[in-house]
């Protein structure tokens, strides 16, 4: 059993030990409630996140200064050779035992600070991806230049402690990590990893953009051509974040909307968008005469009613036989404010000129797509063009992405990232505008949010983080990860889950509107809260406060439920009495909780919680930076819980056992969440008792004796087990809830963002309402069984929840089934949320009946536009911009060395991919 109260956690468990009775009545004259100022105490939480994440932007100005000062003092060596620490073959030897070309001896070492993987906190070492060769010249001088960033990574880490992964990606291909660490390759031995291709690193690199995908689907592009296009309109797509739109339009004889729900408009390139698009475009087929002109004008069309940042259109083809000047004229000269880039596919260059003539009059890039291969490095070039008018300009933006999970680190904890572009500064490359790569570190979501505590919120309260697209940065209600098998993994829309699909109750989007407009204020809402996973429903009033958190893109939320939220209780001890009861055997305090940090000094990195407090408070550990409010209130539950102990003792025949796992997340007080049978037994009626059964398996014995709001449990005293249909509408009534993070069984393009509003039928085989010697009673629902194959995709979904209505203290009924009907009686237990149900010789087998079928418009959903806020700044153009370079053999007169090192590169090249693909 335990105690505790809302401003801290003290769990308190039986054993055999006793001390004095201590009433709390001694203590009570030292008693305040306080009200809780939640307009203040959201700014607060705000102003303590600013300066922490304003840490981690100091750390980046940092690295992107020292990249800078490196390279303009760095001359270009063709010839140069270098060993670094290549990730991929640190501390790997040949037969002889002698380390192997790009590796050499890298200390690594477990640490905790970094998920517990192995890793060298002295020096950061090199990722090049496969296909990207790890000699070349252009590797080697960046490899070279970016050296002077050890120094910086340690000593940024050194004046930030609660650092985690800093890097540098180069436009090259290479990411410098720091801490340094060993890489490991997929399955296939093969490095996929680009930095290139990260959202940390597009957005640095670019502004918003607008971008229509025309590709060719005529005849001639039939076979491997049309796969090459695939290929290029699905890695354009990846090169896309969430302050991007987008739209993919076919052609040939007539214009073609690959998703004809986006005629005429442009879409956010969110996750589920962009996933929508590739499915479609895996459907395209060849047939025709490719006529480009319509697609042309269709697409700026659609462009001139778009915004005024970096608009382009992508064309990709296999040739061009129009003529396209008079459709340029007419849309985009003389200011050329769309740029136009032109992926000629196949090996046949009979149209280059043409298709070359178009990027170039265009503000835009040609590139020559002759196989899968040359995709992704052709693609990247448009980014480099897009980001000149920034470079040229020198304006270091700084970013922040949205959640993502760490693939670099190998694990599942949910990041931001802060990055900020490193431009060349050396005279000669002014009007190129020539990017060098892109510095940045993350930052822990998790970290992020123990500056919002829980244990300053109330029962129900809770912090959440939104992006200035409305999507959920962190929110306790947030689940990205689902289960496949007996793994763990992110779903394919993690990270672009709406505020409006957690906060479902604001109807209005009024709070979703002005948390992304950046606003501060209140907000007050009657909401059905879920717990036990959806099972049982709450009913409460929450008031919601939000303000923005200045430099970021990011709005906090805070809320407070009327009730338990609304006061604090303080109370105070003595030190040395407090601490006495506090390292009792019988107590532990929540593990997840930050009492002290331990992070900011390695030396504490590994004491526990308790282990922190006790030094502290001892005074063994003067320079821990502990919360001095939590540990009064810490203190406090110890004391005046400690007679409970001795009085448990005197009831108890046999000494208990355990009674919590540490793995029972639902059930312990953790950073995100109070457990379940805490929050209802908060909201149940004083001087009555709740019964809750902890475990999904209700076979079991063990339960809850606690106290808390408006359920349905049954208690069963039969001969045998049986199965009943119940009339429900008797004692119960259903209550609507909604799962927009729901993964179901689907076909067709259910995962993108037209995700039907599914009913219970459609995603949950209903239990029976079945009953056996000594069970307890739910009426819930449960999963449907996968089969083996199944697989599972994002959906939303409607499903019921049913609460007993406690007017009703006894009830009849009867039972039909087929030819047969009995009668049930149920009675209401005095001072419990138990019923007693009688069934007299039932012998029938049924199902409840619970579907309730709500079909969405697909359209209509998908086209809706949610109020969004695009980042201030914008780099669309720049009049020193040198737009002849605009691919192919562009008229660029050339240094000799500059020259020597492309002829070089491309033998390195090509021989990198004769090995690659032999």
């Amino acid at each position: 059993v335990f105690a505790c109260h809302m401003s801290s956690v003290i769990l308190r468990h039986h054993s055999n030990s006793f001390r004095n009775f201590r009433k709390y009545k001694d203590i009570e004259p030292t008693v305040k409630m306080e009200e809780v100022d939640g307009e203040e105490l959201v700014k607060k939480f705000a102003e303590e996140m600013e300066g922490m994440l304003g840490r981690k932007m100091k750390s980046v100005k940092r690295l992107a200064e020292a990249a800078e000062d490196a390279d303009l003092y760095h001359e270009f060596n063709a010839t140069l050779e270098f060993d670094y620490y290549n990730s991929m073959l640190i501390n790997s030897v040949d037969k002889d035992g002698n380390s192997i070309e790009l590796g050499g001896e890298f200390p690594l070492e477990e640490n905790e600070h970094f998920n517990k993987l192995q890793v060298n906190t002295l020096q950061s070492d090199i990722q090049v991806p496969t296909n990207v060769y790890n000699k070349d010249p252009g590797i080697l001088n960046g490899v070279y230049m970016s050296e002077a960033l050890n120094d910086v990574f340690v000593d940024n880490f050194q004046k930030d402690p609660t650092l985690t992964w800093q890097y540098f990606g180069s436009a090259t291909g290479f990411f410098r990590l720091y801490p340094g660490i060993a890489w490991t390759p997929d399955e296939n031995g093969v490095v996929t990893f680009d930095c290139r291709n990260r959202n940390w690193y597009i957005q640095a690199a670019t502004s918003p953009k607008d971008i229509i995908i025309v590709v060719d689907v005529s005849g001639s592009m039939k076979g491997l051509r049309l796969t090459i296009a695939k290929h290029t309109i699905n890695t354009i797509l990846d090169t896309l974040g969430e302050n991007d739109f987008v739209n993919v339009i076919a052609y040939s004889d007539y214009v073609q909307y690959v998703e004809p729900c986006f005629k005429g408009t442009l879409v956010q390139a969110d996750l589920d968008n962009r996933e929508h698009f590739k499915l479609l475009v895996e459907e395209l087929q060849v047939k025709g005469e490719g006529k480009v002109k319509k697609a042309m004008k269709e697409s700026f069309k659609i462009l001139n009613e778009g915004s005024l940042c970096n608009q382009a259109i992508m064309l990709i083809t296999d040739g061009a036989m129009e003529d396209y000047e008079e459709v340029f004229q007419e849309f985009n000269w003389p200011e050329r404010r769309v740029r136009v880039f032109t992926y000629l596919i196949g090996r046949e260059v009979t149209f280059a000129d043409t298709v070359k003539w178009i990027a170039c009059n265009n503000k835009g890039y040609y590139t020559h797509v002759s196989t899968l291969a040359d995709v992704q490095e052709n693609v990247m070039e448009y980014l480099h063009v897009l980001s000149r008018p920034m470079v040229i300009n020198h304006d270091h933006d700084i970013i922040w992405t949205e959640a993502y999970m760490d693939s670099a680190a190998q694990s599942l904890l949910l990041m931001t990232s802060v990055a900020m572009p490193v431009f060349s500064k050396k005279k000669e490359t002014l009007s190129h505008g020539i990017l060098l790569g892109v510095v940045g570190t993350d930052v822990p979501l998790r970290e992020l949010m123990r500056l919002a505590p829980r244990y300053k919120l109330g029962v129900h309260g809770y912090a959440f983080l939104n992006t200035n697209n409305g999507y959920i940065l962190a929110h306790p209600a947030l689940r990205p990860l689902y289960k496949e098998g007996k793994k763990l993994k992110p779903k394919p829309n993690y990270n672009s889950v709406d505020l409006a699909e957690v906060e479902w109750e604001d109807t209005d989007e009024t709070l979703r509107t002005a948390m992304v407009k950046g606003e501060t204020g209140t907000l007050s809402l009657d909401v059905r809260a879920t717990v036990e996973k959806g099972r049982r429903v709450m009913f409460l009033k929450n008031d919601y406060f939000y303000t923005t958190i200045n430099e970021t893109p990011f709005s906090l939320g805070m809320v407070l439920t009327r009730g338990h939220g609304e006061y604090i209780f303080i109370g105070n001890v003595s030190v040395r009495e407090g601490l006495n009861d506090l390292m009792q055997p019988d107590v532990s305090i929540a593990n997840e909780w930050t009492y002290c940090e331990t992070d900011i000094d390695p030396h504490h990195r590994k004491l526990t919680q308790l282990q922190a407090v006790f030094r502290y408070l001892t005074g063994k550990e003067p320079d821990l930076e502990c919360d001095e409010e939590l540990l009064r209130q810490t203190l406090f539950d110890a004391v005046v819980t400690a007679p409970m102990e001795a009085y448990w003792t005197a009831l108890m025949l046999n000494p208990s056992g355990k009674f919590l796992s540490p793995s029972d997340k639902e059930n312990i007080f953790t950073m995100d969440h109070f457990p379940v049978w805490y929050r209802r037994a908060a909201e149940y009626p004083a001087g009555k008792f709740l019964y809750y059964i902890p475990k999904e398996d209700t076979r079991g014995r063990d339960y809850f004796l606690s106290a808390p709001p408006h359920t349905v449990v049954i208690v069963l005293i039969l001969r045998k087990p049986v199965s009943v249909r119940l009339s429900l509408c008797v004692c119960v009534f259903r209550v609507s809830l909604y799962d927009y993070q729901a993964m179901c069984k689907m076909g067709g393009h259910s995962a993108s963002s037209a995700r039907p509003l599914l009913s219970v039928c459609d995603w949950l085989s209903i239990t029976h309402v079945s009953v056996s010697d000594g069970d307890w009673l739910s009426l819930s629902s449960a999963s449907a069984q996968k089969k083996k194959g199944d697989i599972l995709q994002p959906c939303d979904t409607e499903y019921p929840s049913f609460v007993y209505e406690p007017s009703i203290k006894e009830t009849n009924s009867l039972i039909k089934c087929g030819r047969c009907q009995k009668m049930f009686v149920t009675q209401a237990v005095p001072d419990s949320n138990l019923l007693m149900l009688v069934i007299l010789f039932v012998t029938c087998v049924g199902a409840l009946d619970l579907c309730v079928h709500n079909a969405s418009v697909k359209c209509d959903r998908m086209k809706s536009q949610k109020v969004r806020r695009r980042p201030e700044s914008c780099h669309a153009y720049h009049p020193q911009e040198n737009a002849k370079e605009c691919g192919g053999a562009s008229q660029i007169y050339l240094s000799v060395s500059l020259f020597l090192t492309c002829l070089t590169a491309s033998f390195t090249c090509l021989k990198a991919s004769t090995l690659v693909f032999r």
